[in-house]
């Protein structure tokens, strides 16, 4: 079935060292939370251009 990880892809992602494996996940999560926070100050920035502000 496609889409489905055999036992043999999973012992093979095993293999891999731990600190890589934990850097791939922080790596994703550094660009995530990165990716939010342009988008954010992108918002804000036109919401300060229209006009709309908080104080």
């Amino acid at each position: 079935m496609p889409g489905k990880h055999s036992l043999h892809d999973i012992e093979e992602a095993e293999k891999k060292p731990l600190w890589l494996r934990l850097g791939w996940l922080a790596l994703i999560w550094v660009g995530s939370v990165g990716v939010l926070f342009i988008a954010a100050s992108l918002m804000r920035m036109f919401m300060n251009a229209a006009g709309l502000t908080t104080h």
